[in-house]
């Protein structure tokens, strides 16, 4: 099993889905979990700030991943949420929703039983210190807050969702204030993580990377 941790647009989502494809493994995206429980507790009309009734929200998540073609597809029943989780409002949600404990208690057991069986990269905040910590491979990948602005901006306006910098880049400070400073599973990397600094590499120089380091243990 591999894990992938680190803050908002370093680039994990992309890497684990290429990593995952290289070595023939499955894809676990643990932060597409929470923004699916955000997505759904909205729809529910249920508050981002009530993690009691978000737990009920996240224990009862009918959440599955599915590859076609090259994309890690996110159905939460028989609909295909894949782009409705990734909007800056879900996004600022997931975000809320993680930082209840309630909820990371939910969620555990799932995250565990969708990676049952190994031969899974899972890409996450807090996947290598709390969900998977006996993972044969660690990362936590990181890129300049700049960069990390950059790149989200170029994602959402690819999108359709023109969105700007600067805002972007200012949501991405607050963001990463709150995942590392949240009480429960703070984003921290974990003892054993192997640190990647993806600012200014390519896509296959930091694939590379991390395939050298999976195979050398494997």
């Amino acid at each position: 099993m591999v894990t992938i941790d680190g803050p908002a647009g370093a680039g994990k989502s992309t890497v684990a889905k290429r990593l995952a494809r290289a070595l023939g493994y499955r894809l676990l995206d643990t932060g597409a979990i929470y923004r699916a429980v955000a997505l759904a507790a909205r729809r529910a009309d249920v508050a981002w700030t009530d993690g009691p009734a978000l737990a009920g929200v996240a224990a009862a998540l009918p959440i599955e991943f599915a590859f076609v073609g090259e994309v890690n597809h996110v159905h939460l029943g028989d609909e295909d949420v894949s782009a409705a989780i990734r909007t800056p409002e879900i996004s600022s949600g997931a975000s809320q929703v993680s930082a209840h404990p309630e909820v990371r208690t939910a969620l555990l057991a799932l995250q565990r039983r969708l990676a049952a069986g190994g031969g899974v990269v899972v890409e996450g905040r807090d996947t290598g210190t709390v969900v998977f910590p006996d993972a044969g491979a660690k990362f936590f990948l990181t890129a300049s807050p700049a960069e990390r602005a950059r790149r989200r901006t170029a994602e959402l306006t690819a999108a359709g969702r023109p969105a700007d910098e600067a805002a972007v880049l200012a949501e991405i400070h607050e963001r990463d204030g709150r995942d590392a400073g949240r009480a429960v599973a703070p984003m921290v990397p974990a003892e054993d993580a192997v640190h990647v600094d993806s600012t200014g590499k390519t896509l296959d120089q930091v694939v590379a990377e991390l395939e050298a380091v999976v195979r050398a243990r494997s």
